[in-house]
């Protein structure tokens, strides 16, 4: 359904739900339609709303968590050097 269409019905007199009718045949799915774009509009407004990543924000996402699992390996290997260095043992205190 095309708005400009709809408010140039309206200017020229036409019922809308006579011109949806005739369109549509059925009132009721304009209507079912139309509550569920402004409730669409209403939840992305708000910032409540979901989407699918693009591809690009994918490679992104791999990338940061590929450089973090190196960031926390290497902070583990370190941890493991200071801990063995502290207890002058070659073994970890840890289970």
């Amino acid at each position: 359904m095309d708005r400009q269409r709809l408010r140039i019905v309206d200017v020229e007199g036409q019922q809308v739900a006579d011109f949806i009718s005739l369109k549509l045949g059925d009132p009721t799915e304009y209507l079912g339609w139309s509550k569920d774009f402004l409730e669409a509009g209403k939840k992305q407004l708000a910032g409540d709303t979901e989407r699918e990543a693009t591809s690009d924000e994918v490679k992104d996402l791999r990338s940061e968590n590929r450089e973090l699992k190196e960031v926390v390996a290497e902070m583990t290997l370190k941890n493991r050097v200071l801990k063995k260095s502290l207890t002058g043992h070659g073994e970890e205190d840890d289970p």
